[in-house]
């Protein structure tokens, strides 16, 4: 195997492992009421999220990608990996300029209302029954 074909490997695999970390942010508080310890890695991840969004921030992921990419004879992009790859499925053309606000805002009510669940539920251990 060619540079070419391992570097671009190598991107679709940082496309991949910057997916999971993205839905970890999103969803990742959900598993939290079910193991409380994932805490620990969860909320800096969801706040690293949020953060990303709202300053503009270009995660270390997506340099790696695209010199991954370039490197493999492909071209990179511009953005971030949100803009790039799930944006234009959410959002097709024209995405407003209050989008990432809005996203990063969901984002945030959706981890504090899982989080004041498990903190409702105190040091009671229950079986997983859904978010409610």
């Amino acid at each position: 195997m060619g540079v070419d074909v391992i570097s671009r490997f190598l991107a679709d695999a940082v496309v991949v492992f910057h997916l999971a970390f993205v839905l970890y942010v999103v969803l990742g508080g959900v598993l939290v009421l079910r193991w409380r310890s994932l805490a620990i890695l969860h909320l800096p991840a969801a706040v690293y999220g949020v953060a990303v969004e709202l300053a503009g921030w270009t995660c270390p992921l997506t340099p790696l990608e695209n010199a991954l990419r370039r490197r493999g004879g492909q071209a990179g992009y511009r953005g971030g990996f949100v803009e790039h790859y799930l944006l234009p499925v959410l959002y097709p053309e024209g995405m407003p300029r209050w989008m990432p606000w809005a996203l990063a805002a969901l984002v945030a009510g959706a981890n504090v209302a899982i989080y004041g669940v498990a903190l409702l539920r105190g040091g009671r251990r229950r079986p997983w029954r859904g978010p409610l």
